[in-house]
């Protein structure tokens, strides 16, 4: 087999759930597998944070596959569903919905359920992306609450700019002015659960802290005291020697100034690795940074073998893990470890350890 593979710590999920426990003592945690867990794969990631309130999903083909594998947690669907056909699965599956426009809410009233459901609103406090402005959203709740198809509201926003040290101020003071404190509320991102705790009322709703990213771009995942959960490695399938003056890959992106070692590592775009990636994306071989060398390719990519003298074909990879923080190789892309945790490609094989 080709030697790429992602390693997925069941360990490092529980962990990192435990230290939103540890940011967030009071809460309920509603862990958020959308996205097939980030990359994670949704059903081992369920599992590996089992000790969690409840999991927020995108779908129902996401909350369908939770419960088809046995898990009994509250699920929440995050957009909420599509069309008003959808809310017979809701029931059927025992799901919790988010209203975020006035036609969900129509349908709600008109659906037959076999029991009430909860209903998570979702007021709009800044981002304009999705749920209703503060006017719509008290009469929203005004509705909701005399509807027979309702067991429970909890009041939600999402933050845009809780990364930032100031970025909550204007939100809360929404928040503050238009929900009532008679419900539940559920605010909280990975990164106001670390830096804001006005916000942890009710529910939280962690996602890639729990991966073992950083929420916050100033500071380390290490710092959060999380771990990573993925470790993409590979291994070097070819080492070239350079002369001065000799490129590399596509493009000729990089050229050596000096005699030097390089190696091909079996990996590239098509696996999720970011061709974009520059010369100079911190990798490490052997268990020693160094850097990548010129354009990513589909299937490879090349790296300095300057500093590890001693890598030959089958030397172990690590792209990004517990050496190669992924914020890092993030970075280096001006990008975010959640893109790259994402874009894992599905024919990279994972490995689920305990």
């Amino acid at each position: 087999m080709r030697p790429l593979v992602a390693h997925i710590s069941l360990s490092a999920l529980a962990h990192n759930l435990a230290q939103v426990r540890r940011f967030a003592p009071g809460a309920k945690v509603m862990s958020v597998v959308k996205a097939n867990a980030y990359g994670h794969d949704l059903i081992h990631a369920a599992q590996g944070l089992k000790d969690s309130d409840g999991f927020a999903v995108l779908n129902l083909s996401e909350a369908i596959a939770l419960r088809e594998a046995g898990i009994l947690h509250p699920l929440l669907l995050l957009e909420g569903v599509f069309s008003p056909e959808q809310l017979e699965a809701v029931d059927h599956y025992a799901l919790d919905i988010v209203i975020h426009h006035e036609a969900q809410l129509d349908w709600l009233a008109n659906a037959t359920l076999q029991r009430p459901i909860r209903v998570f609103l979702k007021l709009d406090s800044g981002m304009h992306r999705l749920g209703f402005r503060p006017q719509a959203f008290l009469q929203a709740r005004q509705r909701l609450a005399k509807l027979p198809q309702v067991s429970e509201i909890v009041q939600m926003t999402h933050f845009a700019n809780a990364d930032r040290v100031d970025g909550i101020s204007s939100a809360m003071s929404v928040v503050a002015d238009t929900m009532d404190t008679e419900f539940s509320l559920s605010l909280a991102n990975s990164a106001a659960i670390v830096q804001h705790a006005s916000t942890h009322a009710g529910w939280v709703r962690p996602g890639i802290m729990l991966y073992g990213a950083s929420p916050i771009a100033s500071q380390s995942a290490a710092s959060f005291h999380l771990q990573p959960v993925m470790q993409l490695q590979s291994a070097l399938i070819a080492v070239q020697t350079l002369s001065a003056g000799d490129s590399v890959g596509y493009g000729s992106l990089f050229t050596a100034t000096q005699t030097m070692r390089i190696g091909i590592v079996a990996c590239g775009y098509a696996d999720g690795y970011p061709r974009h990636a520059p010369t100079g994306t911190p990798i490490a071989v052997n268990g020693v940074m160094t850097r990548t060398l010129g354009r990513v390719s589909m299937d490879m990519l090349a790296v300095d073998l300057v500093n590890v003298p001693d890598a030959q074909i089958g030397a172990a990879v690590e792209l990004w893990g517990a050496q190669v923080p992924v914020d890092e190789v993030a970075i280096a892309c001006s990008t975010i470890g959640y893109e790259l945790l994402c874009a894992v490609a599905p024919r990279v094989p994972k490995q689920f350890h305990g």
